[in-house]
């Protein structure tokens, strides 16, 4: 089993190779080769933290995944980020574990990487203004992704 914590992410994958990643899936949804699971998302009643799981299959590359993870608020207090996750890769062919990996660059790469596909695909080719409402943890992803279009 592969393991790669937190800290090791950002030296690994950039805001590129998110974006070509996130394309790509959204390119195999399209053909229905890859879908995701329902999301599961709760109030769990401690600490005023939302948890979830977010999971998908992509048959065509065989990718199996889910992520484990949610919203903490009292975090910041504990020097910790209120978004914690966690990626767990499976095998597709038997279902073994196959990697733990860090999850709170990925998603906020991957939720950036989202938008950029919009951007890319959906705005004018002459768009010269953008806006960003909020200015949280992801507001910096997301218009640094939506810059680089």
């Amino acid at each position: 089993m592969i393991i790669v914590p937190e800290r090791e992410i950002a030296g690994l994958i950039s805001a590129a190779d998110s974006l070509k990643a996130v394309e790509q899936v959204f390119a195999s949804m399209a053909r229905k080769s890859a879908y995701n699971f329902p999301v599961v998302r709760e109030a769990i009643g401690h600490a005023d933290a939302l948890y979830g799981l977010k999971s998908g299959f992509d048959r065509q590359n065989l990718a199996l995944g889910l992520k484990s993870g949610g919203f903490w608020p009292g975090n910041v207090h504990k020097g910790l980020t209120n978004h914690q996750s966690t990626v767990f890769l499976f095998d597709a062919d038997t279902g073994a574990l196959h990697a733990i990996v860090g999850g709170n660059l990925l998603t906020a790469l991957r939720t950036a990487a989202a938008s950029a596909v919009s951007i890319k695909y959906l705005a004018r080719p002459d768009a010269k203004v953008i806006g960003v409402i909020g200015a949280g943890h992801q507001s910096i992803f997301q218009l640094r992704s939506a810059l680089e279009q």
